[in-house]
């Protein structure tokens, strides 16, 4: 019986031993299955893992690239574009206006098809002119404003806030900015009109050949039956709102520039009075009792950029000189007057008239003397900001606006043989009739009070100018015989755009 029970304590013994060793090693093989990576056991979890490791990397990489590249523009700024370090760089404010220009002529270029931008040109347009414009973040003026004292009193304490100008005006550009873009993105995936290579051959390009000045722009080439209806109503839809981007922007650009003071520089190397400025002939028809700016247009030799731009230039150095002459304390200076206080007004307004109707005839002058000095004299550097911005805005939609016409007239030549010469970039308001008030000075301060929703609601209009034959030589002739307008009383409110001041071209700025 001991025996017996022996065995049968030692098979107990035996069956616990089993049963312990069973569960060692059934926990060692979990273990074991525990021990392993999870990405041994998930292949896909471990590309995914993989990949974004990889994306992680690139991205700080490129984080790491922008950082270099945005200390590196900054210290050109800083240094005034001197990178000898010497202190003969140019101010902080035309550092500024010199690197959006600059950015904007690598980014943009000519435009010269009606296409989106690629995904990198409008990344790199994107970060760089935040880059700039986050200068104006930290431009700022003191403010009232109430704080609760720990009595219980409210105090008056001064408070720091952007700018004002700079509040209002950049996101306005923003939108306007924005807007272009989205333009050029609606013609993505267009295919009634394409372009010609410039080596096109002349019987490839037809009836369609460039005869303007801009031969080295590719030609546009439509179906030979014109553009469908969607289609051209697309590219008027597109050509009304580019034409409210450009009215905005040459606003928001007149009106920092007429703020800008005018440089010594400029009024030192300036006549002594108006009728050395203008000519005897300007001057005679500007200062005549009965004056028509219609009539005194057509008297004149407008027929090449040249002479336009020359007239522009007399006009507002004629401006300025009336101007000091108004505000001058001292009789005895050599700015002193021999007109009355009254007369000289008046021909100042006269002239400043002469200067709206041009620059809206004729939208696509180059910058005047005046606004070439400004800009390179100016010390504001959020005036430099917001001038540069608008700026070259501008010319973009003018550009834009150009490349549009481009098709319309293909698909007009396509349609009509023997069209009519196009009339081209037209800034004039619908509803104003074609003689100017001569007195905008009221119409000055109304405008300026416009938002940007009013910005962008102007009508647009087909232009009223037609280029005349260039002469030979490079003076502003006044013709012997001069037809007899009718002189209209314009009884309505003028347009903002007829009332500004320092509308300039938006080509060849870059």
């Amino acid at each position: 019986m001991f025996g017996l029970k022996g065995s049968h304590d030692n098979k107990g013994r035996h069956a616990k031993s089993l049963s312990i060793d069973s569960a060692v090693k059934f926990d060692g093989a979990a273990f074991d299955n525990h021990s392993k990576p999870q990405s041994d056991r998930c292949p896909k979890l471990n590309r995914t893992l993989e990949e974004m490791t990889t994306a992680f990397q690139a991205k700080e990489k490129q984080l790491l690239a922008d950082m270099d590249q945005m200390k590196e523009k900054f210290a050109k700024l800083l240094l005034g574009e001197d990178m000898s370090g010497g202190g003969k760089g140019v101010s902080s404010a035309l550092a500024l206006s010199n690197a959006i220009t600059n950015l904007a002529a690598s980014v943009f270029g000519e435009q010269s098809r009606l296409e989106p931008m690629t995904p990198e040109r409008k990344l790199r347009w994107r970060k760089e002119i935040d880059w700039m414009l986050s200068v104006a973040d930290h431009i700022v003026e003191l403010v009232p404003s109430q704080q609760k004292g720990k009595d219980g009193f409210n105090m008056e304490i001064m408070v720091t806030k952007q700018r004002i100008d700079l509040h209002m005006n950049i996101p306005a550009l923003r939108k306007l900015d924005a807007m272009l873009i989205d333009c050029l993105d609606n013609f993505k995936d267009q295919n009634e009109f394409y372009y010609l290579s410039k080596d096109a051959s002349d019987s490839e390009k037809g009836k369609h050949k460039r005869k303007d000045d801009k031969w080295w722009l590719p030609t546009v080439k439509v179906p030979e039956d014109g553009l469908s209806d969607k289609s051209r109503k697309n590219l008027q839809s597109q050509k009304e709102s580019v034409t409210q981007v450009l009215k905005a922007a040459m606003s928001i650009n007149a009106q920092v520039l007429s703020e800008m003071e005018v440089p010594e520089n400029y009024i030192e190397a300036l006549p002594k009075n108006g009728r050395a400025s203008l000519g005897d002939l300007v001057y005679r028809s500007i200062t005549v009792e009965f004056f028509d700016p219609d009539q005194f247009l057509s008297s004149l030799n407008l027929s090449s950029e040249h002479k336009i731009l020359d007239l522009k230039n007399r006009l507002e150095a004629s401006i300025v000189i009336w101007k000091r002459k108004m505000t001058q304390k001292d009789g005895k200076s050599g700015w002193g007057s021999g007109i009355s206080f009254e007369k000289r007004e008046l021909f100042e307004e006269r002239a400043e008239t002469i200067l709206h109707i041009i620059k809206h005839r004729f939208p696509g002058l180059p910058q005047s003397s005046l606004d070439i000095s400004k800009i390179q004299y100016n010390q504001d550097v959020g005036q430099a900001l917001l001038e540069s911005y608008s700026r070259i805005l501008e010319s973009l939609a003018f550009t834009v606006l150009s490349r549009i016409e481009d098709v319309l007239q293909a698909d007009n030549i396509t349609q009509n043989p023997n069209p009519q010469p196009c009339k081209r970039n037209s800034l004039k308001d619908d509803s104003q009739p074609n003689s100017v008030s001569t007195s905008p000075r009221y119409d000055v301060e109304t405008a300026n009070a416009k938002t940007l929703s009013d910005l962008l609601t102007w009508a647009m209009d087909q232009n009223d100018y037609d280029d005349r034959v260039d002469s030979d030589d490079g003076s502003i002739d006044v013709e012997p015989s001069m037809q007899k307008l009718n002189v209209v009383t314009n009884t309505s409110k003028k347009s903002y755009l007829e009332s500004l001041a320092g509308v300039r071209s938006p080509t060849e700025r870059h």
